[in-house]
């Protein structure tokens, strides 16, 4: 019989892995598994450890096999029906809420953490996300019931369609943005997670397309666009805002120093 030591020593898999892994089979944080690093784990929860480091060492989302992941100081349920939440799309919260928006647009919501995470942040904003899945949709119905953001309104369509006659001080988006042949798919945790909601057509930017043509007729006077897009995609990006009339056309940086989300606004 392994202690919880000995478990996470042995797992065969990245400490960090094994660490959430672990916590999640016993139901404990980080200062549990420390403090009671030399107690022995029950037959049950040696056989839930060693199932799921046997699915992480085989490719499978951390996030997934625990069923959540943090985001923007929330913690959000996804399941393989959604994208898993990164930490370079709290950008796009963040550009979201320094515009003081009361009427907001969320494009492919997902799992809704962008949505939600500025619904909790603004609880007087008007919080809209849209989503064409189905089952994507009641993750987001989830979260949002789970996180008390009342002020989210969720829409079942496809982009602009879903919102017919609607306007918004900030359309905000993480759409699919890998161009269909991309090597990156086969790789990591993407194998895992929906094709639908990465791949946009030879490019990549397909969809970032369609949401730049539509967006100027479903924005307020002075509203703005905002989206994430790939590391090597801002340029297209500002020239397509550009072209699509968007003014104060601009890109701004990730952490980790990339340029990962753009916008710009339309006039007053």
């Amino acid at each position: 019989m392994l202690n919880v030591a000995q478990a996470l020593r042995g797992s065969g898999l990245e400490a960090i892995d094994a660490r959430v892994l672990l916590r999640a089979t016993l139901a404990v944080d980080d200062v549990y598994l420390i403090a009671h690093a030399g107690d022995a784990l029950s037959t049950q929860h040696e056989a839930q450890f060693r199932a799921l480091a046997v699915r992480r060492a085989a490719g499978e989302p951390v996030a997934y096999l625990v069923g959540e992941r943090e985001f923007y100081g929330h913690v959000f349920k996804v399941t393989p029906a959604v994208l898993i939440p990164r930490p370079e799309t709290e950008l796009l919260v963040e550009l979201t809420l320094q515009r003081e928006a009361q009427r907001v647009l969320d494009l492919g919501t997902g799992s809704g953490c962008i949505a939600i995470s500025i619904a909790r942040a603004r609880r007087a904003a008007s919080v809209h996300a849209v989503d064409q899945s189905a089952a994507a949709l009641a993750v987001a119905r989830d979260n949002a019931a789970r996180l008390n953001a009342g002020n989210v309104t969720l829409h079942h369509g496809n982009w602009f369609d879903a919102v017919p006659g609607q306007r918004f001080d900030v359309i905000v988006s993480n759409p699919p943005y890998v161009a269909a042949d991309d090597v990156h798919l086969g790789q990591g945790d993407v194998r895992y997670e929906p094709r639908a909601a990465l791949a946009a057509g030879a490019d990549g930017l397909a969809d970032i397309r369609a949401i730049v043509a539509g967006a100027s007729a479903r924005l307020s006077p002075g509203g703005w666009l905002l989206f994430e897009h790939g590391y090597d995609q801002a340029s297209r990006c500002r020239t397509l805002l550009a072209q699509g009339g968007f003014g104060e056309v601009q890109s701004w940086r990730d952490l980790a120093g990339i340029e990962r989300a753009s916008g710009g606004r339309v006039p007053l």
